[in-house]
């Protein structure tokens, strides 16, 4: 039988992630130190888990409110103004997902009509594009460059928009790169929103992983609440990658729909994770501070690390990821991974996984402990010694 005239053709067209494609390489091999998961190392800490734990013992197994229990939604418009003075009404501005992915997904989904532009900065993410694709959009790409330390500049988002462009993707702190947005970077991107009418899909997962500075949310900018979307979630500031729990926030005409999606595709938010995370909010600023200082302290190791080995790289100020150049070594991302893993047992992405402007780069990822990290740096530098002889 031929399926594929059977499969949707948005389906076939899609290709898979190009991180789990790299990792299937994997699955045969022992001894490998893998730098690639882009997973805290932590684990949930325990006062979260007893939450949970908690929850299903007194038999709250049950299904919540299509948004989210309100009582979490009031945590975590409590916590939105602690952290970052940001204002969101517990009801109607604010819906619970399955973690920050489902939370893009219904964004996009609300927002996006067919023949759409959706502009999307890269290297970023791999999801932004083919969500994009599904809801019948046109990604188009921004591209960022070192020389601009990976930040979005509003000359590249003002020669990249048309009269179709509807929705701009702002994924900082960034996957894979580490860069961040300041808030004078937001203001100007600010101004090119506002001048064409634009929407914004600002994925924030990253927000508490700020270093050196404090995050800065674009809705916080004068005139943006009303035109942004505010993704983030669980998995990154509290190690609750497996819990999948996520949230969106934003001007309640647009919740409500993104609401509705969610409705018709998911019911609701895992009802133990929600638990969970309502002990999280209200008491988990130690545990976001403990985690962020730990990865700082990772951060500035690798980079001397790599500095030492002759590995020229971008100093990341957010996120748990580098992504330093190996354009001097002459190969391609794909063939530096493959020959890192087969040789010496390290495991990091190739950069053209997250887009083709990150050709020439790898990610690695710095959410591991310092044995690992020092033992991998250890196998890189014998690589690259090897490679250069």
């Amino acid at each position: 039988m031929n399926y594929d005239n059977i499969i949707s053709k948005v389906a076939l067209e899609m290709k898979p992630s190009g991180i789990r494609k790299f990792f299937d390489l994997l699955d045969d091999m022992e001894g490998v130190i893998s730098l690639g998961v882009g997973q805290p190392d932590f684990m949930t800490p325990w006062h979260i888990r007893k939450a949970g734990i908690e929850s299903l013992q007194d038999g709250k197994t049950f299904y919540t409110s299509n948004a989210g229990l309100l009582e979490m939604r009031c945590q975590l418009s409590e916590y939105l103004k602690r952290r970052f003075n940001l204002t969101y009404e517990p009801k109607g501005e604010i819906v619970v997902t399955v973690g920050g992915s489902e939370a893009i997904d219904i964004t996009m989904r609300a927002l996006v009509n067919p023949g759409d532009e959706v502009l999307i900065p890269e290297p970023s993410f791999v999801c932004y594009n083919p969500i994009a694709k599904m809801c019948g959009g046109v990604p188009v790409t921004l591209p960022t460059y070192e020389k601009d330390e990976f930040k979005l500049t509003p000359e590249v988002l003002e020669s990249a928009i048309t009269s179709k462009s509807k929705l701009l993707v702002l994924p900082f702190p960034n996957n894979p790169t580490g860069a961040i947005m300041t808030k004078e970077d937001l203001e100007k991107i600010a101004e090119v929103v506002l001048k064409h009418n634009l929407m914004v899909l600002s994925d924030e997962i990253y927000a508490e992983l700020t270093y050196g500075g404090k995050h800065v949310s674009i809705a916080s900018i004068p005139g943006m609440w009303e035109r942004t979307v505010l993704v983030n979630g669980f998995s990154k500031a509290y190690a609750m990658t497996g819990w999948r729990l996520g949230f969106a926030c934003g001007p309640k005409p647009i919740i409500s729909q993104m609401t509705k999606i969610h409705q018709y595709a998911i019911m609701c938010a895992p009802t133990t994770a929600q638990y969970a995370a309502i002990q999280a909010l209200k008491e988990g600023d130690a545990d976001i501070e403990y985690m962020a200082n730990e990865y700082d302290k990772r951060r500035k190791l690798v980079l001397s690390e790599l500095r030492r080995i002759g590995i020229h790289c971008f100093e990341p100020r957010g996120a748990f990821y580098f992504f330093p150049s190996i354009k001097k070594f002459g190969m391609s991302s794909e063939e530096f991974c493959e020959r890192l893993l087969r040789e010496e047992k390290v495991a990091a992405v190739p950069g053209n996984a997250f887009g083709d402007y990150g050709e020439g780069h790898i990610r690695i990822s710095y959410a591991y402990s310092t044995k690992n990290l020092l033992e991998a740096m250890k196998r890189i530098e014998k690589f690259i010694k090897k490679i250069q002889a």
